[in-house]
């Protein structure tokens, strides 16, 4: 079995290599490759090749993670940061469409945990269809690590988490 620090990260450009194939003939990921709880790694900026040292140690720093469970035929998505005891969660259904395929959702939940209690909780609104966040899949690699592209244009690599 792979273990995580065994896992070799890919170069910026080696994904915007892979994302131009996978626009062009999609990249046959499935929801069942997408399962798992997912350690953000490296982040790119829009337009650039090289990672953003500063953001991506910050949110490596923070416990950065996006966790992809199915719950019957919908997936359900939940980001989150932690400080110390504290998480800060973002909870929400998702849907997988289309070749390359495009993972939207939206965040119905926020919620603060403490030590492992919910200490607050809040229902947030759906947005407009056409302000829907999503990322634009472009590889989960057999070795542990899952690509996209954010609706702001950004990229990031996640780690799965044993």
């Amino acid at each position: 079995m792979v273990q995580p620090s065994d896992v070799v990260m890919p170069s910026g450009e080696a994904l915007l290599q892979e994302e131009r194939r996978v626009r062009r003939q999609g990249s046959g990921l499935d929801a069942t490759a997408l399962l798992g709880c997912w350690q953000l790694d490296l982040v790119w900026p829009k337009g650039s090749s090289r990672p953003a040292q500063f953001s991506g140690q910050i949110l490596r720093w923070l416990g950065a993670q996006l966790e992809i469970s199915q719950a019957g035929e919908q997936l359900r998505l939940r980001n989150a940061v932690s400080l110390g005891p504290i998480e800060l969660r973002f909870e929400g259904p998702g849907v997988l469409e289309g070749r390359r395929p495009l993972l939207w959702f939206h965040f119905e939940q926020l919620q603060i945990w403490v030590a492992g209690r919910c200490w607050f909780s809040r229902s947030l609104p759906a947005p407009a269809a056409q302000k829907r966040p999503f990322f634009a899949l472009i590889q989960r690699d057999p070795s542990g690590w899952l690509a996209a592209r954010g609706r702001g244009g950004g990229l990031a690599c996640w780690r799965l988490r044993l």
